[in-house]
């Protein structure tokens, strides 16, 4: 599985119920390094065309999860458990997580909440495959070396990062009324050319 990120923003709020509802978006058509060339100088560049998760993001029957640092072993809402809403347009992925009551009694989630508030988990990032086309992804020469446009994903999840690996990707956090170590795993899927 492959992840982005990219600062698209995270609302934070309270619902009546006390459930805390996150609202997030990552904009599509934003140019990130993924690998700056190192002593080759050949930089490796990815941007995420616009609707590019729009297929599997239309099949309400394809579960999507809202995670903590890529983290399937920290789910904090789904489609499938109808705590998590996706839309999809040219401009943006628009996400609104909702994390019950009940899961905000979870070790791993009060962490999660802790780090939020603290301004440490600052990143949206989506995980995802390319989807098995000839046209899911085009690269091509970009100045000091290649730009990859994945032009069409299988998005499986999104989840909120302390480092997204779009700099433009950066949670802001919002009180409205009511004031995690990534997997080795993880890491050489964001270190290794997509």
């Amino acid at each position: 599985m492959l992840w982005g990120g990219h600062n698209g923003g995270l609302e934070i709020r309270r619902s009546a119920d006390g459930a805390t509802v996150l609202r997030g978006r990552f904009p599509y058509g934003v140019s990130t390094i993924l690998w700056d060339g190192g002593r080759s100088g050949q930089a490796r560049k990815e941007v995420i065309a616009p609707r590019a998760f729009a297929t599997r993001v239309a099949q309400q029957d394809q579960d999507i999860h809202f995670l903590a640092g890529h983290d399937f072993d920290k789910p904090l809402a789904s489609r499938a458990a109808g705590s998590l809403t996706l839309t999809d347009s040219d401009e943006a992925l628009i996400f609104e997580a909702t994390i019950s009551v009940e899961m905000r009694n979870v070790s791993y989630v009060r962490d999660f909440l802790g780090g939020l508030d603290a301004g440490l988990i600052k990143g949206v990032s989506p995980g995802f495959r390319i989807a098995p086309t000839d046209q899911a992804e085009s690269i091509r020469p970009d100045g000091s070396g290649v730009l990859r446009t994945v032009n069409s994903a299988e998005l499986f999840e999104v989840s909120a990062v302390t480092k997204p690996a779009y700099s433009d990707a950066q949670i802001e956090a919002r009180a409205w009324g009511i004031p995690a170590p990534i997997k080795s795993g993880s890491q050489r899927g964001i270190a290794r050319w997509r």
